[in-house]
């Protein structure tokens, strides 16, 4: 018996069950919508950073398209976080206090913080005033936008987990880079070609870095991957890194193609996509793994 195996809480297998037949880790209650809201603040982040960097070089028809972004993924989070705690007042009693040791208090912290800088730099964008305090907003709105992005990652990593807490270095690395091939991929297919060059290649690079994180988190975990493996983990799983090759080749060779850029764009976003909920169900299949 490996010492991987015994990751568990308590030196315990996964799956193994002690007295009156409680299992020793307990399977996440969280709901799909937990997945979704992965995928929408890490885009929301990384589009604020894309977006400063495009305002810095002059780019500002993809600025906008990135501020716009932002605060679209900021609206749609809560609603997701919501959805999962079932009371809309749950959110709000998270806000009461501010515990740095939790990952969950500071990520919602984040949140609220980037969705009033977000929104206030798309209200000044959309409307044409407030400059000055609009670029201060997207300046925070960056600042915030790598921490909401990764958070999640720490988040799920501080569980009893072995599949999420053995791969809690690799995890954030993750996150990061599918958050930015998603970012850069939704600029890409909304913004001219000739305003998207900068997109166009974090696109293609946070896929592929995504793909090769993936790929060494697997192979870190050793045996306690058997949930990308087997499972319904393994739907998502298998389809995560040739969706992300597939778009980034569309976008890499078709650069000058809006039709090219659009389809490798929408590639990249579902390899962004179904790369979550693989690490969603991955939580849940591993508390189910039975000593064999």
């Amino acid at each position: 018996m490996s010492a991987a195996r015994r990751s568990a809480v308590g030196g315990a297998l996964p799956g193994q069950r002690t007295y009156y037949d409680t299992p020793v880790v307990a399977t996440p209650v969280w709901k799909p919508s937990i997945a979704l809201y992965f995928f929408a603040g890490g885009l929301a982040g990384a589009s604020a950073g894309l977006g400063l960097a495009a305002r810095l070089a002059g780019r500002h028809r993809l600025a906008r398209s990135c501020v716009l972004a932002a605060v679209a993924g900021a609206a749609l989070s809560p609603a997701l976080l919501i959805e999962d705690l079932g009371r809309p007042e749950r959110f709000h009693h998270m806000l009461r206090m501010f515990k740095v040791t939790s990952p969950m208090s500071v990520g919602t912290w984040i949140l609220t913080a980037f969705g009033g800088a977000s929104g206030m730099a798309a209200l000044s964008e959309v409307s044409g005033r407030l400059r000055r305090l609009g670029r201060a907003a997207e300046w925070a709105s960056a600042a915030l936008g790598m921490p909401l992005a990764t958070y999640t990652a720490a988040l799920i990593a501080n569980t009893s987990m072995p599949v999420w807490r053995r791969a809690r270095f690799h995890l954030p690395f993750l996150f990061a880079a599918s958050s930015a091939g998603a970012a850069g991929s939704l600029a890409a297919a909304v913004t001219p070609p000739e305003e998207s060059a900068a997109a166009r290649v974090l696109a293609v690079g946070g896929a592929l870095a995504a793909t090769a994180a993936t790929g060494l988190m697997e192979r870190h975990l050793g045996e306690d991957a058997e949930p990308y493996r087997s499972g319904t983990a393994r739907r998502f799983a298998r389809l995560a890194g040739p969706l992300a090759l597939a778009g980034a080749a569309t976008m890499a060779a078709g650069s000058r193609s809006r039709p090219a850029t659009v389809a490798g764009a929408a590639l990249v976003l579902a390899s962004s996509l179904v790369e979550r909920f693989a690490v969603y169900r991955a939580g849940a299949d591993s508390a189910r793994l039975t000593v064999r």
